[in-house]
């Protein structure tokens, strides 16, 4: 096979062209197990022959329930060849979630990771009319294992399967993908293997990928982001390594010393925070250099023609700190990409200077999911940028009242848009119009290198106006305040109020370094915050940072948090972004303090 239409044939164009003995790899009880190609495509045909036994039928769905693992990738692969629709949901969800998704969808058949994964899924069972069985990956008591099926599909019709495989047109619905949202019921999003196909081919050409190269992957499988990523991995013959944890991260990259991997701005953030907070293990000569270091790959430019001076405090940097830094991601690293959330251009800057370029891509579910992203030639690379537009997409902006000249909602057409949202038309006549999606983001253009270059800048329901008549874009405000070391997370509020408010969640690492060096006594996050020194050192940089904006955008007040955002607590989305409306009101009493 010397191309590719359907996401299926993907793996069957890795095995013509690059056939990998570690095509997707996965560590078990301390040791790497590593599937071939031809493995993968022998157990995916299994399996594609027991859901036929099992009496699926085209348009069928089947959820995926789990971690990344080599299995995730099989099931699918299996699904989509036999012409069922694959749902990928989070692991991490509630049960409440689960029952609403696999009802909505009308789940046939479950495939999850372990027992607890096997018990969410079998108490909703009961609720779920339409789920006939759910397989486990690992061993679990009183469940069927996935195995089964494979031994279910062993001897089937291939000729079968072939038959259905050439039926399958690209345009057909491969995925439906529930987005996480940050209010309300999820939203199906319905892609056709044509969406994703031709995202895959337009990224591919983008980023330093070969058949000589390894991954890390560690994102979730379940989101468009890392799937498509995944394909385009399978696509360009690059070996897959999926991480076991998120804790262990930093094991697994050392172990397998990839050349590549994809990230959220969060995850880059904590090891910017641990980067900062190196030196204070350091002192006398070792502490000065690395602290110069870091201002040095602060304060780096792009395509800047260093002198001599500069030129030789860099190469003493890169031997001695810059160096370690690369270790510490496995020493061959070429690139990380980033998606889903805004990325502070600060964290690229740093890492590139340090010889790990950091670009950032933009999409959403809606779109397969990219629509733009940066280029890793550094000559063409642009910080605080999301890159231009990819092949074969068009991007428009539209802009309102409330926005600022130039900006306007971003707009999109083209063959990764869509087909729609799952039952619900209403939904999809809002969000597409005339084929363009309307993405809800705000931008606009810069000029750069004879490029048109994407940058966002906020979303259009969290711009909000002030009881002044003013309009605020949170997003701005929050960006640049998060250049401050000690700021880890910020919540802008301020709507229908007489002026802008913030609450900050402090970076603890650094601001504990920075009590230390003080002379104040360092105790719990409580304890820290309450230290008058800690309030006046955040009014001190956020004024500073206030100069960048207009008197109506200004933080006047603020609250510092003791408790960090995340998923597990519910502030965060699975992607990390920020719920606006659950922060408020979690924080409601501290909020009506702040303009009391």
């Amino acid at each position: 096979m010397k191309d590719f239409t359907r996401l299926f044939d993907v793996i069957h164009y890795q095995n013509t062209m690059f056939p990998k003995q570690d095509a997707i790899c996965r560590k078990e009880n301390g040791a790497w197990i590593k599937y071939s190609t031809a493995q993968i495509i022998e157990m995916a045909n299994k399996l594609s022959l027991a859901f036929l036994k099992l009496g699926l039928k085209a348009g069928d769905k089947i959820a995926i329930v789990a971690p990344n693992r080599p299995e995730w990738n099989i099931v699918d692969l299996a699904s989509l060849q036999a012409g069922l629709v694959n749902v990928p949901v989070y692991p991490t969800i509630s049960e409440s979630e689960y029952n609403f998704i696999f009802n909505d969808a009308e789940i046939k058949y479950a495939f999850v990771a372990d027992e607890n994964l096997f018990n969410k899924i079998r108490n909703i069972k009961p609720n779920v009319p339409s789920l006939i069985d759910i397989f486990t990956f690992e061993q679990v008591p009183g469940a069927k294992n996935w195995v089964e099926c494979i031994v279910m599909g062993e001897g089937g019709d291939i000729g079968v399967l072939e038959s259905i495989k050439a039926s399958i047109d690209p345009a057909d619905l491969a995925t439906i993908i529930y987005t996480s949202g940050t209010t309300g019921n999820p939203k199906g999003v319905m892609l056709s293997h044509n969406n994703v196909v031709s995202n895959i081919k337009a990224v591919e050409k983008l980023l330093p990928l070969n058949s000589t190269k390894k991954v890390v992957s560690f994102l979730p499988l379940c989101h468009i982001f890392e799937r498509m990523v995944c394909f385009v991995y399978m696509a360009t013959g690059v070996s897959i390594y999926y991480a076991e944890s998120l804790e262990l991260i930093a094991d697994n990259l050392k172990e397998v010393q990839p050349h590549f991997f994809t990230s959220v701005p969060r995850l880059l953030e904590k090891v910017y925070m641990k980067l900062e907070a190196a030196s204070s293990n350091l002192d006398g000569f070792k502490k000065n250099l690395y602290l110069a270091a870091m201002e040095f790959a602060n304060k780096f430019e792009l395509n800047k023609q260093y002198g001599l001076v500069d030129s030789l405090k860099y190469k003493v940097f890169d031997k001695l700190i810059y160096s370690k830094w690369r270790a510490a991601l496995g020493g061959n690293i070429q690139g990380i990409c980033t998606g889903a959330a805004k990325l502070n251009p600060k964290l690229a800057r740093v890492f590139t200077a340090a010889g790990i370029p950091v670009i950032e891509g933009y999409g959403q579910t809606e779109s397969s999911p990219v629509i733009t992203v940066n280029l890793f030639e550094l000559d063409k690379l642009m910080f605080g940028s999301v890159g231009p537009v990819i092949e074969g997409v068009e991007v428009k902006l539209d802009h309102r009242e409330g926005m600022k000249e130039g900006e306007g909602e971003i707009f999109c057409k083209g063959p990764n848009v869509m087909m729609g949202y799952y039952k619900r038309p209403d939904l999809t006549a809002e969000t597409i119009v005339d084929g363009w999606l309307k993405t809800g983001d705000v931008g606009t253009f810069v000029h750069y290198k004879g490029k048109d270059y994407l940058k966002i800048t906020d979303r259009v329901k969290e711009i909000f106006k002030t009881s002044g008549g003013k309009y605020i874009a949170p997003l701005s405000i929050e960006s640049k305040m998060k250049e401050i070391p000690y700021i880890e997370q910020m919540l802008v509020v301020g709507e229908n109020r007489n002026f802008v408010t913030a609450l900050i969640v402090p970076n603890f690492i650094a601001l504990k370094d920075w009590c230390v060096a003080k002379g104040i006594k360092v105790g719990s996050n409580k304890d820290i915050l309450a230290q008058q020194a800690v309030k006046d050192l955040f009014q001190t940089l956020i004024e500073e940072k206030n100069k960048h904006f207009g008197q109506w955008e200004t933080v006047k007040k603020f609250e510092l948090l003791a408790d960090e955002w995340t998923v597990d607590s519910g502030e965060l989305t699975p992607t990390m972004k920020v719920k606006r409306k659950i922060v408020t009101e979690k924080y409601s009493g501290l909020i009506e303090k702040l303009y009391s």
